[in-house]
């Protein structure tokens, strides 16, 4: 296959030559999607890895065949966390069946049917869309419109005046909902309606907070890492997963006596998994907390996301945002927190209440990462002062904490 010529100026596709005339035919939607994805997406932007630009060509073909079958914009909101005047303002844009065309909802009996991981992986992102932003009341009302990238995310700091506390985002796909990606140069026929989402806002006084990861410290994995993903997506069923005894506890525990400590769970999972994530929280007895979670696949410069290297950027971001907090960073040792941690706490001292590693068994460690059980994690120069328990489960880390003068009685 060959084109001739390259996108004119208003946007008119390049012509195809050397295919059969009912397969151009086929690919006349799909034409311009196409050379939008595969072309720089503005001037001087020359950058974009090759890996990334056969990922939105294939996501722009995918995008306009569902489109063709009746599929539009569908607009999440995920939960953000502010400070005195900013919020952060996390959503997306996936496409998505339109309402009428939705399966009819289980019979009573089915209501908790089996949702397999892998339904929440079969998106299509549609990038280049406008989404308005609405946050605050009254004099304090802002709004702003933003546009998503290439993996359909918004993810902005706004300036707004909030008081501390918890307050709702709104977002709404802005009227023109054609976008460069994934099929959605065209506008939306009937797009889905906008999304709601709470964000916590830190007030300026010190205030405690909590850090903690996800596979393997609130939720028993048992599995080999290079495995988990896939489990977590294409077999688990979503009601399946376990809470790891005691950790539900421990986190309320922690942050009983502090109003308005902040809760982020931070992963390497894909934020395709969060709006399950956020269900198996609430349905274990988690406090409540925005998700920082990464993406999968072909970045702007590589192939593949570097896990450790989002937990480290996460971190420095939030002692940077929120000064005054000092937090607790609870994980595992199962790979790499023990490490992330204690360079976080040898840098940021002051900063870091407590560091507390769940201890998992030889066999979940061996799975997990591959390590000895009894391979020790030495701590930083820096990091000396810095509490540092470990334990099994949350009732042994209750134990260690109370220990330690981090967790006080009563």
């Amino acid at each position: 296959m060959t084109t001739t010529g390259r996108a004119s100026s208003d946007g008119t596709p390049p012509q195809l030559t050397g295919l059969p005339p009912n397969l151009q035919e086929r690919l006349a939607q799909a034409r311009a999607d196409l050379d939008v994805d595969l072309s720089p997406l503005a001037e001087g932007e020359h950058g974009l890895h090759r890996a990334a630009r056969i990922e939105d060509a294939l996501k722009g073909f995918a995008g306009a065949r569902l489109r063709a079958r009746g599929w539009s914009s569908r607009l999440l909101a995920y939960p953000g966390y502010g400070g005195p005047g900013w919020v952060r303002v996390m959503g997306r844009v996936l496409l998505s069946e339109r309402p009428h065309r939705v399966p009819p909802p289980p019979r009573p009996e089915r209501v908790d049917a089996v949702v397999r991981g892998w339904r929440h992986f079969v998106t299509v992102p549609v990038a280049g869309v406008r989404v308005s932003v609405d946050v605050g009341d009254g004099d304090r009302r802002q709004q702003v419109v933003l546009t998503t990238d290439r993996g359909g995310y918004v993810d902005e700091r706004i300036e707004v005046d909030l008081p501390a506390g918890v307050h709702e985002v709104r977002l709404a796909l802005a009227e023109d909902t054609g976008g460069r990606f994934a099929g959605a140069r065209r506008a939306d026929a009937a797009p889905e309606q906008g999304a709601t989402a709470q964000v916590v806002v830190v007030g300026p006084e010190p205030v405690r907070g909590l850090v903690s990861d996800i596979d393997d410290t609130v939720v028993v994995t048992r599995l080999p890492r290079p495995l988990l993903a896939a489990w977590n997506t294409f077999v688990l069923d979503e009601r399946a997963r376990v809470p790891v005894p005691g950790m539900s506890e421990l986190y309320h525990l922690l942050l009983a006596g502090h109003a308005g400590a902040p809760v982020v769970y931070l992963s390497t999972g894909a934020w395709n998994a969060a709006p399950a994530l956020t269900r198996f929280l609430g349905r274990s007895g988690y406090p409540a907390g925005p998700l920082l979670l990464t993406d999968w696949g072909p970045t702007n410069t590589g192939w593949f996301r570097d896990g450790s290297t989002h937990k480290r950027n996460v971190l420095e971001r939030l002692a940077e945002e929120l000064p005054n907090v000092q937090w607790l960073l609870v994980g595992d040792d199962g790979q790499h927190d023990p490490v992330i941690y204690g360079e976080f706490a040898a840098a940021h001292p002051e900063k870091v209440a407590a560091v507390a590693i769940r201890r998992l068994t030889p066999t979940e460690k061996l799975l997990a990462s591959g390590l000895s059980p009894t391979e020790p994690v030495a701590v930083p120069p820096g990091a000396e002062d810095v509490p540092r328990v470990s334990g099994g489960d949350g009732f042994e880390l209750m134990h260690r904490l109370r220990g330690a003068g981090v967790l006080l009685d009563g």
